[in-house]
């Protein structure tokens, strides 16, 4: 049975890398029913795009997505910086698929502000080539932790992550992490939002504190590319979710059924023509998007 939900906000998770925890992030959209699905920022990595590795999983959490938007769920896709080449078709909308840079929102009398973040990262607005190459080496060494993670559960340890190690072991990370948190929230007081809501650093979070003695919430989704956790909101509150793979394990695998041997449910049927219409964009989008590659002369 599916887990009922009002909204859910999802971020990093870089589709078309290596990184990419598509089977995993595909189990848990097929488990939800959510009134309101944002993606808020690198849910597509651009800038690494690849038409030679852009495997099924991927696709199939495309097409996942869209069938929730044909069956009723809201999906706004918030751009950031990995997906930036998107910005050009900023405010689109389409049936329930809406794309946007941010987005403001009222929730019980509550005024919140949704972006990804990376406009307070002034690295990657000021060296983007640099950047992408950081973003192809972090690339890598996930695909190396991921073997890693293997051999260790193979042992009966439990996973580690390299990047958060080395992310949170160097003073200068941390301090990042710490001023992109408290950037975001005097920003979002000074412009009177009760909720501030961002990705980007790929440290799922929620805290309340007050700024000039007004209450205001921060929220991040974390990513799903080492700590694989989303928001969800639910009878009024927020919290976090991390994956377990032990809630999507049959107690007994002697009663499962292969997936090709069944429909998944009536959400994998042929929807409307709407969403294949809004998939054909999307398509063309992706395509208008990846890098061409140079004839050397």
């Amino acid at each position: 049975m599916k887990r009922e939900l009002d909204i859910v906000i999802l971020s990093d998770a870089h589709l078309g890398t290596y990184g990419c925890h598509a089977v995993e992030l595909l189990n848990y959209l097929r488990n939800i029913k959510v009134g309101a699905l944002i993606l808020n920022g690198d849910f597509i990595d651009m800038w690494q795009f690849r038409k030679s590795y852009f495997p099924k999983e991927h696709l199939d959490i495309i097409q996942r997505i869209l069938r929730m938007a044909a069956k009723g769920t809201q999906v706004y896709y918030i751009t950031g910086n990995h997906d930036d080449a998107l910005r050009r078709y900023s405010n689109f909308s389409s049936g329930n698929i809406h794309l946007r840079d941010t987005l403001e929102l009222q929730i019980k009398g509550k005024s919140y502000w949704i972006f990804h973040g990376d406009i307070f990262d002034l690295f990657i607005k000021y060296s983007p080539f640099i950047s992408k190459l950081g973003g192809k080496g972090y690339d890598y060494l996930i695909v190396f932790n991921r073997w890693i993670n293997k051999l260790r559960a193979f042992f009966g340890l439990p996973r580690l992550s390299f990047s958060q190690k080395i992310k949170y072991s160097v003073k200068e990370a941390i301090k990042f992490v710490d001023d992109f948190e408290e950037k975001a929230i005097e920003l979002a007081a000074e412009k009177g939002y009760d909720y501030v809501v961002c990705g980007h650093i790929h440290r799922a979070q929620i805290k309340s504190l007050e700024r000039n003695g007004k209450p205001i919430t921060y929220l991040n989704s974390g990513d799903w590319i080492e700590s694989l956790t989303a928001l969800e909101y639910k009878w009024g509150e927020w919290s976090i979710y991390e994956y377990n793979e032990l809630d999507f394990i049959s107690t007994n695998p002697k009663l499962r059924v292969h997936p090709a041997a069944v429909n998944e449910d009536d959400d994998d049927e042929a929807t409307t023509g709407e969403a294949i219409s809004t998939a054909a964009m999307f398509e063309q989008i992706v395509n208008q998007a990846a890098p061409k590659k140079r004839v050397a002369h």
